[in-house]
């Protein structure tokens, strides 16, 4: 039997084991999942006979190099920062591997070991980054073909909780990883086009430049700006174009309560609270606020940030409890960041019976025959549950393709990639559609970046 093996096996792998094992009888599949705790790989494996589990501790040499040894192809489920090691032994043991990651510096100094021996080291391709590239150079590509010269591109991702479970004024919960959230945007000024000029927008005002959005069906929604947007321009093939803006996405609201806790500091992470085990919730807020003998921390919070009585602003705030000066951090030698992050947690923890969502958004701006087009397209995934979520549906379901087509030599072409080629785009776009992964798309007038202009 052919031999993949899968490193992980967390929240994102649920879709992933599920088509491999669903395909291994007749794709003759023997499915290895390795991970350093195997329970929850118990839960989604059952007792499949084609499926085998092994205790894998990626920081143990000898243990990850056997087992890469002994398969034909690694699925990389790690955190990104661990791919590394696990990508030096694919090129060592000549076994191609594919991955959801972005691809790192390190990873992309394997490009001509990989190319040299013939292997595909796939990248980017889960959700965001993933279907946003596929999607995006399908319709590029298209245009293109037509004779079209691209002048604006957008594209939008944002993964939320399902109208069904959005129970909470800021009409989000945690979907994936929290951290990632907390210090989003940090790290540098978002950078971007727009209408041929360069902008930058520091930390300190990206939840206050927002781009709003409409999709049937679902409503309004916002997005502040990536940090990088211009990375994928020569990648896309985009250097002459005007516009080029990539965001996230959220509920509408939800960027100008949130950049209460940026203009506080609550989202620092780079030094710690001194205490912080013994602190109370609104001992956390209090510290960032000046001393007064007699204010309460909720009069100094309205007074430094301007918070009007009847702002919705106040009411998220108070729905998060953080004024309880019962409730304890309980974290020792925190930063802000983490402190804030366990804060949310008590309010934002997706509840046993919730769903999640992901939805993205693409705009296509181009000239074609003298004139101006624009195509709007956007997809929208619901999760079915805990287990199988729509975040691990749109990131497992690409990668377990990818990791088959490479298998039966669809996918052939070596070295460190990410899927904007045909030969990897148009047969994952098309079988996703029959798992309901699939983009409507909308001629509409081109109004270029700013509508008013026109």
């Amino acid at each position: 039997m052919r031999k993949i093996l899968v490193i992980g096996s967390g929240k994102s792998a649920s879709y992933l084991i599920k088509y491999l094992l669903d395909k291994s009888r007749s794709e003759n599949l023997h499915v290895t999942i390795g991970d350093i705790n195997t329970e929850n790989a118990k839960k989604l494996v059952g007792n499949h006979k084609n499926a085998t589990l092994i205790n894998l501790d990626v920081f143990d040499e000898t243990q990850r190099r056997k087992a890469i040894e002994n398969t034909d192809i690694v699925v990389s489920m790690l955190p990104a920062r661990f791919h590394i090691e696990v990508a030096k032994d694919c090129v060592t043991y000549k076994k191609h591997m594919v991955t959801a990651s972005y691809v790192s510096p390190e990873m992309q100094a394997l490009d001509a070991a990989a190319k040299a021996n013939g292997l595909v080291l796939m990248n980017e391709i889960g959700v965001d980054p993933g279907i946003d590239h596929m999607s995006a150079m399908q319709v590029l590509d298209h245009i293109r073909a037509k004779g079209g010269k691209i002048i604006l591109f957008e594209s939008f991702t944002g993964g939320l909780v399902a109208p069904e479970s959005d129970t909470n004024l800021w009409n989000y919960k945690f979907t994936w990883n929290p951290r990632n959230v907390v210090v989003a945007g940090q790290g540098g000024a978002a950078k971007f086009l727009q209408e041929g000029t360069y902008k930058y927008i520091p930390y300190n005002r990206l939840f206050r430049r927002t781009e709003f959005l409409e999709i049937d069906g679902f409503g309004r929604f916002e997005a502040y700006a990536n940090r990088d947007s211009l990375k994928y321009q020569s990648v896309y093939g985009l250097e002459n174009i005007k516009t080029l803006y990539r965001g996230t996405m959220r509920r509408v609201g939800f960027s100008r309560a949130w950049n209460i806790f940026v203009v506080l500091g609550m989202t620092d992470d780079s030094y710690t609270i001194d205490d912080s085990e013994n602190m109370s919730y609104r001992d956390f807020v209090n510290a960032f606020l000046p001393y007064s003998p007699s204010d309460s921390v909720e009069l100094k919070l309205r007074h430094a940030l301007k918070i009007d009585q009847d702002d919705i602003v106040w009411d998220k705030l108070v729905e998060l409890d953080i004024f309880n000066a019962e409730k304890r951090v309980e974290l020792n030698k925190a930063t802000p960041a983490q402190i804030l992050q366990k804060i949310l947690m008590d309010s934002w923890t997706l509840e046993t019976n919730d769903k999640d969502m992901i939805v993205m958004y693409h705009k296509f701006g181009y000239e074609l025959n003298g004139k101006k087009h624009q195509i709007d397209a956007n997809m929208v995934v619901l999760g079915e549950d805990q287990t199988y979520t729509a975040m691990s549906k749109t990131v497992g379901l690409p990668v377990a393709m990818a990791t088959l087509a490479i298998l039966n030599k669809k996918i052939t072409t070596p070295g460190v990639q990410i899927p904007i080629t045909k030969e990897v785009y148009k047969p994952i776009l098309k079988e996703l559609k029959g798992f309901g992964i699939q983009f409507n798309e909308i001629k509409v007038p081109y109004l270029g970046y700013n509508p008013l202009n026109n």
